[in-house]
């Protein structure tokens, strides 16, 4: 124990050398380089020297190994650079078990919190790998409040293109939603905005996946990194009874709700999907009825998408203060409100679309979705990309030799 206390505080003299006792350190942004160049000169921001002091000291303990996957991961570095720290804040999930479990956890002088200190770093990943650059800042500002305005934006924009079109309510149109919108209108407008979504992450994805230096992922990596993000392992807390959130008591309904959430959300992409298969293969336009394939997907979906996200919410206000970063609050919020209003609109429409107020409702709905996909590429979502992707390099990672042998002494 005596050998642990002087290695767990050589590790803090050496983080007080760095940020502690000096000036804070300007944030500075990460610079790509191509698969075969060496990174350039990197300098530490104050919340990367934090998980950097805090791995220093976990790699002596190493008493949470079993957790997850960031501490076997962990042992396999002396070191840690700007992009070991980046896929590390990735790779963790916050579930809370480590600061628990950990004897230097505050109130003691070394004041270990690695969920906290992942979850700072983790959101300046976001930014600094953000395309285009200059959007990158938006992560910062995408709060509940800037959320529920692009929603309210979008939504009055709608609105007042069908009161001038012909007024809010009409004569019952059998759910016809292109008789309020072309539907040619419809796809332009959402392609649009879903491809720029998608090219962002996955541009943003790509500088992360290149600085952070993978390997060749083989058949089996990618299989296991898929299986543990889709069933989100590592929020059972390592032992199977799950996260801690409120106290030190376990709770699976995070990882509940959670799926909830994933597999409402894909459940009503799927829904979306069928129904473009229907309209362009098939030649089969919306209306569908109710027990067709698109409407209970949908349906399923929303449901799916009320339960997850109002559960995260209630979760998120319950949460110790200790757990993750407070400044992230209001993103992770607004994030999760745009979900449930998703789904609650989506519903909404479902229910009246025969009525006379069904182009209210439809423009309301179709607002809160592009909000949604507009703050998709600089809100909370980008979490689950970059997650996913610190995944796969965990599974590539595993599979090379470990020249340290830390794991194993």
């Amino acid at each position: 124990m005596k050998q642990l206390e002087a290695l767990a505080r050589e590790a803090q003299s050496f983080s007080n050398s760095h940020s502690g006792s000096g000036p804070a350190m300007a944030e500075q942004p990460v610079h790509f380089h191509g698969r075969n160049a060496k990174p350039l000169a990197e300098t530490l921001t104050d919340d990367e020297a934090e998980v950097a002091r805090v791995m220093q000291i976990c790699n002596a303990c190493r008493y949470c190994e079993g957790f997850c996957a960031v501490f076997p991961a962990m042992t396999r570095r002396l070191e840690f650079g700007k992009a070991d720290l980046n896929y590390l804040a990735n790779l963790c999930h916050n579930c809370g078990a480590c600061l628990h479990a950990c004897q230097y956890a505050p109130p003691h002088e070394f004041a270990v919190n690695v969920p906290q200190a992942m979850a700072k770093v983790r959101v300046q990943t976001y930014t600094d790998y953000a395309w285009p650059a200059a959007l990158g800042a938006l992560y910062k500002r995408n709060g509940l409040a800037l959320s529920l305005a692009t929603a309210a934006g979008m939504a009055l924009f709608l609105v007042l293109a069908v009161l001038m079109a012909g007024g809010l309510f009409h004569e019952p149109m059998a759910g016809n939603f292109y008789a309020v919108f072309p539907h040619n209108t419809l796809a332009l407008m959402f392609g649009v905005v879903f491809g720029f979504s998608m090219l962002a992450l996955g541009v943003g994805v790509t500088r992360f996946w290149r600085n952070v230096s993978p390997g060749a992922a083989s058949g089996a990596a990618v299989a296991e990194a898929a299986h543990d993000a889709l069933r989100l392992r590592y929020l059972d807390g390592g032992h199977g009874k799950g996260c801690n959130n409120a106290d030190d008591a376990f709770t699976l309904w995070r990882r509940r709700f959670h799926h909830f959430t994933f597999y409402g959300f894909m459940l009503c992409f799927a829904a979306t999907c069928v129904a473009t298969l229907y309209h362009y293969l098939l030649d089969q336009q919306a209306p569908y009825p109710f027990w067709s394939a698109p409407v209970l997907l949908g349906t399923t979906g929303g449901i799916g998408l009320l339960i997850g996200p109002a559960g995260l919410l209630w979760l998120n206000i319950k949460r110790h203060p200790q757990q993750g970063d407070a400044a992230q609050k209001p993103m992770d919020r607004g994030f999760i409100m745009l979900l449930f209003l998703t789904s609650a609109t989506g519903l909404a429409l479902l229910a009246g679309r025969d009525g006379s107020a069904m182009a209210l409702l439809l423009a309301i709905h179709l607002g809160v979705v592009m909000a949604l996909f507009l703050t998709l590429p600089y809100g909370k979502f980008a979490h689950g990309i970059y997650r996913s992707a610190a995944l796969l390099k965990w599974s590539i990672e595993k599979r090379q030799p470990n020249k340290l042998q830390l794991g194993s002494d």
